[in-house]
């Protein structure tokens, strides 16, 4: 199982929001190439990049500084948040991301997802956020009135080998992440599941990595110092 370490991009700075909440958010590094330059020296081979103004607006507001990343890092990188249109896609697979994550344009647009598989095959993964057993789109500000495991077979169905599952109600919460989920993604699909929200401890590591999922993501347990990042690639590998 591969590690994902996270940086959430708001403003230009790495930020952590609880349970996806913008009103409650902290500022873990000003200069986020400081922070994936160390997710490197640990030994990761992919980062997860998420523009938390982009989720909202469908807007490429952290686009500079993404570039800065892949430019002076050989981390590959996906990144999330905002991307609805072809041209947005375009434009983060020209400035080197190795892989772009549909999120509210996924539940929105079916022909948008078909079309953007047809172009780009495995650069193409989809975000599926659940809140309360459904999706959740607009930086997880709505909830859809589509059922999260229904909807992930249809991501599978159209050609997308890649999905983020997040649990809305374990993110940033330190409590945990679920399980019986992850565990019903790997029985129904025969995608690359990775696994966010909650991963807390190594033992979450490891419980993870026992269900032969493809990723975890690491976030705010590195930024409060409850995960080495070195240590939970070990972790996983074993």
């Amino acid at each position: 199982m591969l590690i994902f370490p996270a940086i959430d991009l708001y403003q230009g700075q790495a930020v952590r929001l609880l349970r996806g909440n913008y009103d409650d958010m902290t500022v873990y590094d000003k200069e986020p190439l400081n922070t994936a330059k160390k997710f490197e020296e640990a030994g990761a081979q992919w980062l997860h990049v998420v523009d938390l103004e982009g989720a909202k607006t469908g807007t490429t507001a952290n686009l500079e500084t993404i570039i800065k990343i892949i430019s002076s890092c050989k981390l590959q990188c996906e990144v999330g948040g905002g991307v609805r249109s072809m041209q947005i896609i375009e434009r983060y697979i020209n400035a080197g991301v190795s892989r772009v994550i549909l999120g509210t344009a996924a539940v929105t647009e079916k022909n948008f997802v078909e079309e953007a598989v047809k172009n780009f095959g495995e650069k193409i993964a989809v975000g599926v956020d659940i809140k309360d057993d459904f999706v959740a789109i607009k930086g997880w500000q709505e909830n859809s009135n589509l059922e999260a495991i229904s909807f992930c077979e249809r991501m599978q169905n159209i050609g997308i080998k890649t999905i983020i599952c997040t649990d809305i109600s374990k993110d940033g919460a330190m409590k945990g992440t679920n399980f019986d989920l992850y565990k019903t993604l790997t029985n129904k699909l025969q995608i690359n599941i990775i696994a966010s929200g909650g991963v807390s401890s190594l033992d979450d590591v490891k419980e993870l990595a026992k269900l032969n999922l493809y990723g975890a993501i690491i976030g705010k347990a590195y930024y409060t110092g409850a995960i080495s990042i070195k240590e939970a690639i070990e972790v996983a590998r074993s």
